[in-house]
């Protein structure tokens, strides 16, 4: 009776141990909020803002536009600023650099501004174009890299590729191996955009939402 209850025990403490493994695994995953500037202006005075609506709302990184169109918006010592802001939330953040044309380079300046990671978002250029900056970026940052993309067989491979698939039909793109995404404005109500979410971050590698302005502007 002795070693069947000592065997019974045991059988229990390791079916707990997966059950909290298994509940837990989620919230481990990245759970991102993408900060578009060109959708709502984003800066130090409404900054807090965005880190409470993150923290509120169970995300733990930002994609925070920095760059975008060949400009960057802000200078290295408001970029520190912004970090310590955001790490003191707890929270990670990624300069997100979004390009439109071939000309444009990524900013080495802020590669030292104390972020976590630095996103390209150029999925318009060509690919030998996408590859040209990621490889730049690869070779003299020494962050986690991230892109997002439309393009589900990208031939890139940064510490995190995020695949936008928004709307229906692209869960089919959804899986193991890239974060899937979450469009605010391809969810009817709040209920579709809860069912979408968790659907991402359960079959893929997390989730990213974009974007602020849009979970602003529906309430949700």
């Amino acid at each position: 009776m002795k070693y069947y209850l000592l065997g019974l025990v045991a059988i229990v403490v390791i079916v707990g141990f997966l059950y909290a493994t298994s509940s837990r695994s989620p919230q481990t995953k990245p759970v991102i909020l993408y900060v578009n500037q060109g959708n709502g202006v984003v800066n130090g005075s409404n900054f807090a803002r965005l880190l409470d609506t993150a923290s509120t709302h169970g995300f733990n990184t930002i994609f925070f536009q920095v760059y975008r169109s060949g400009a960057l918006l802000f200078t290295d010592s408001s970029l520190n600023q912004l970090v310590a802001s955001a790490h003191g939330k707890g929270l990670k953040i990624f300069f997100a650099l979004y390009f439109t044309n071939s000309t444009q380079k990524v900013p080495a300046s802020i590669y030292s501004d104390g972020e976590d990671g630095i996103n390209l978002d150029m999925s318009t250029l060509p690919i030998d174009t996408q590859t040209a900056l990621f490889d730049s970026l690869s070779s003299a940052y020494s962050g986690q890299t991230a892109i997002t993309t439309t393009n589900p067989t990208l031939p890139l491979n940064p510490s995190m590729l995020i695949v936008e698939t928004y709307g229906a039909g692209n869960d089919q793109y959804i899986h193991r191996g890239i974060i899937a995404s979450v469009g605010v404005f391809a969810t009817s109500s709040r209920q579709d955009y809860d069912q979408q979410f968790q659907y991402a971050l359960n079959n893929s590698d997390g989730v990213m939402v974009f974007d602020y302005a849009g979970l602003l502007k529906a309430g949700y």
